[in-house]
């Protein structure tokens, strides 16, 4: 696996994952309202604009297959997202292992943006 910076390029894998994971998951945890909130959160302006500051990075499988994303914003973690075929493989843990990393070169703590999906692996 491998874990690289989203380019500008990126943002449809970026956007799928995102979109494809909440509307696979989060109904089973939140009403149609949350969902919708949850997708108008992560919208088109906010991916592209986390990607052009360099925040959004992208997990890829040993095959070359795009599993998962994760953004961090100073020593905040968000936009953690693996796709559900992937999930339960270990990808979601290396995603938060490398933004916590990363936000540990600059920052003494690393915020965690969690949904109730994400708890249930932590």
């Amino acid at each position: 696996m491998k874990i690289i910076n989203a380019k500008e390029a990126d943002f449809g894998t970026v956007k799928d994952i995102t979109q494809s994971t909440i509307n696979a998951v989060y109904p089973h945890y939140y009403p149609k309202g949350a969902v919708d909130f949850f997708l108008a959160h992560h919208s088109d302006e906010n991916i592209m604009r986390d990607i052009r500051n360099g925040d959004v990075f992208l997990l890829y499988t040993d095959n070359g297959q795009a599993a998962g994303t994760v953004t961090t914003e100073k020593n905040e973690i968000n936009r953690l997202f693996v796709l559900p075929d992937y999930q339960g493989q270990g990808f979601g843990g290396a995603l938060l292992r490398f933004a916590e990393e990363r936000i540990a070169e600059s920052y003494d703590k690393a915020e965690l943006s969690v949904s109730l999906p994400t708890k249930l692996y932590i």
